[in-house]
């Protein structure tokens, strides 16, 4: 058996009958289209990031752009907001796993982003399951057997609004290779998923409208441009209208916060707003300053949104998407529920109100959520401060945010560095990194959810200190972060470890093999741009079986 594959592609992923629902020769020929009319665009866009990274590695610093400042100052906005997504107030995040898929759009939220970056692990397993349980939930078919707690689970009458995140553009998809080289996982995503579900998305949830997506790891708005361009391909190959499709921008890399306005400009057709990536966006600060040694950052634990440069980054965000009519959305609440501990978790649950307050107020439209336990908590919130409307986009202009220069958004955040955050980085990685490695790509660790970000936070933070010998000088120690004390510290958080998830669990789990690829990648002399290009290479399994062609 074999895939029904067109001419200059090799399916290397399993066959498997369902999943060649899927990977039908009208949808491989789709995706082939959009890679072999991209591709050269994406390489491009590569390039360009390399060549910035170099510049801020010799000194440099990202800033706005003297050639598009006619963009920024022009009065132009984007298209309207649908009526289907003006409302936003809560939206929950999660992998696309069946049952997750489910309760997320149960579970009370305005929307449900359905994930194949960050929050999954993407074997050609999770990936091709992933796309049949969205074309059953988009068809409302999609049902979830639970044999240990003998509970079916189907959709609700009244569900979220479905939006979908695709990789970023510079994620390979190794099990489909189009003229001899790995697919790009992003257009393989887009794709498929649009390609089997943008007739009845419109008819059952986009009114018209849709399908929606959320658009990761982008650095600057040429790589805006050529999702704009896609979404123009696929529009006019489907024969529905130009800007039907609508997509938010996750503004999660340190160059990007300076390409906001040019990034909705390209994608003014169909944007719906941009969103504060928090997590990653903490990640692309330690990328962007690598060659810094003034930059250190504290403990993770302390940047937060009082950081100046966190609160620049989130206020200019709402200032330019409210200029340009579209959604302004706050950062993810991550915390899951203290089941075991009322205390904690009413404790934990003030925190999140208090920062969604802090986030309504500013003149967010909306946030994020990583559990359906948190939901009521940030609704709540945003319901009794938005005074019945959808959102705040034209009643919050914060026109002072206008204000905000370079280096406000560049500060380097204050605070202090401590054995404990070496450890927890230590800690949260190797962990993070074992569950990736063996299919899941959000884990609940600490009472918290984590996905790639967090653990990506956790690797840069390392290999900075590492690199640089930073003090630890917030614990009273005033020792040096050096390999010796790395090695002994990973030492220690392994035991640490092996105690708490217990021995049988860590000798079955790929906690050493994990050990070995993060430790390996907080003392490489050259950080890499990201932590899952190493690891994907050991997910990624062909399976030699000839694909067919009539």
């Amino acid at each position: 058996m074999g895939y029904d594959v067109p001419e200059g592609v090799d399916i290397r992923g399993r066959y498997d009958p369902e999943f060649s629902k899927i990977l039908t020769r009208n949808a491989l020929q789709f995706v082939t289209d959009l890679q072999r009319e991209f591709r050269n665009h994406i390489k491009y866009a590569m390039e360009c990031r390399r060549e910035a990274k170099m510049r801020y590695n010799n000194g440099g610093l990202p800033g706005f752009d003297p050639a598009t400042k006619y963009i920024r100052e022009g009065e132009w906005v984007c298209a309207p907001v649908p009526q289907a997504v003006a409302d936003r107030r809560v939206e929950i995040t999660g992998p696309v796993e069946r049952k997750m898929i489910i309760n997320a759009l149960n579970s009370g939220a305005k929307v449900f982003m359905a994930d194949f970056e960050d929050a999954l692990s993407p074997s050609w397993e999770n990936l091709m399951k992933g796309h049949v349980n969205l074309r059953d939930a988009v068809s409302r078919t999609i049902t979830f057997h639970d044999q240990a707690r003998n509970k079916v689970y189907k959709l609700n009458d009244e569900t979220a609004k479905l939006f979908v995140r695709p990789r970023g553009w510079h994620l390979p998809e190794a099990h489909i290779f189009i003229d001899g080289e790995p697919a790009t996982g992003c257009l393989v995503d887009f794709g498929l998923y649009f390609f089997h579900n943008y007739a009845n998305f419109r008819k059952a949830q986009g009114q018209g409208f849709g399908p929606f997506f959320y658009l990761p790891k982008m650095e600057h708005s040429r790589e805006g441009r050529i999702w704009n361009n896609v979404f123009e391909r696929a529009e006019r190959w489907a024969g529905i209208e130009k800007g039907s499709i609508r997509a938010t921008v996750l503004i999660e890399t340190l160059p990007a916060v300076f390409q906001m306005n040019e990034i909705l400009y390209e994608l003014r057709d169909h944007s719906v707003g941009l969103n504060c990536g928090r997590w990653d966006y903490i990640f692309s600060y330690v990328k962007t300053f690598q060659g810094h040694p003034d930059r250190l950052l504290p403990d993770r634990v302390q940047v937060g949104m009082a950081q100046h440069f966190m609160r620049s980054y989130s206020d200019l965000l709402i200032h330019t998407c409210h200029k340009r009519g579209v959604h302004a959305m706050g950062g993810m609440a991550a915390q899951i529920p203290i089941r075991d501990d009322p205390a904690a978790n009413q404790a934990a649950l003030e925190l999140i109100r208090k920062d969604k307050l802090r986030e309504v107020k500013a003149g967010h439209d909306g946030t994020w959520a990583a559990h359906p336990g948190l939901i009521p908590a940030c609704m709540d919130v945003f319901t009794n401060n938005m005074v019945n409307a959808p959102n705040q986009i034209h009643s919050m202009k914060r026109q002072d945010a206008s204000e905000l220069i370079e280096e406000d958004l560049l500060q380097s955040p204050r605070g202090v560095r401590t054995m404990e955050g070496l450890r927890l980085n230590t800690r949260v990685g190797i962990q993070y990194l074992a569950a990736w490695l063996t299919g899941a790509g959000s884990v609940p660790l600490y009472n918290l959810m984590e996905d790639a970000a967090t653990a990506e936070i956790s690797r840069v933070q390392n290999w900075q200190w590492l690199k640089y010998g930073a003090e630890l000088n917030g614990d009273g120690l005033g020792v040096k972060v050096n390999l010796d004390l790395f090695g002994r510290v990973v030492e220690e958080e392994m035991a640490r470890i092996e105690r708490e998830v217990g021995k049988e669990k860590f000798k079955k789990g790929m906690y050493k093999e994990a050990c070995n690829l993060f430790t390996g990648q907080c003392t490489t002399p050259v950080l890499d741009d990201f932590l899952t290009l190493d690891a994907y290479n050991n997910i990624v399994m062909y399976h030699r079986i000839e694909s067919s062609r009539l």
